[in-house]
């Protein structure tokens, strides 16, 4: 943990005081549920607009992409532990039905 100070609005501070005796705490949560809402935004907006290397590797196949790593990488991905996907520039990137 680390202490930070933080100024709010009076009628912001007497806001949270209602609702929890513990401003940390409230602070704390608050704050967590943003980050996450934030990650969650980003990742909708790369998966929206995906990098254009997505594409690049989509159409080399992740096996032909896959073959540029050394031995020592083989351990960085656990391959039977996804799903088979593939990426479209209509649908972007969808479950790979067999």
């Amino acid at each position: 943990m680390k202490r930070v100070t933080v100024t709010l609005p009076e009628v912001i501070v007497e806001e949270i005081d209602r609702w929890e005796k513990n401003r940390s705490k409230f602070v704390l949560e608050a704050t967590e549920r943003e980050l996450e809402l934030r990650r969650r935004q980003e990742l909708e907006r790369s998966l929206r607009y995906p990098h254009p290397e997505s594409h690049q590797v989509a159409e080399a196949g992740i096996e032909e992409w896959g073959e540029g790593w050394s031995a020592e990488d083989e351990d960085l991905v656990d391959s039977s532990a996804g799903r088979p996907v593939r990426w479209t520039p209509e649908d972007g990137w969808s479950e790979e039905t067999e």
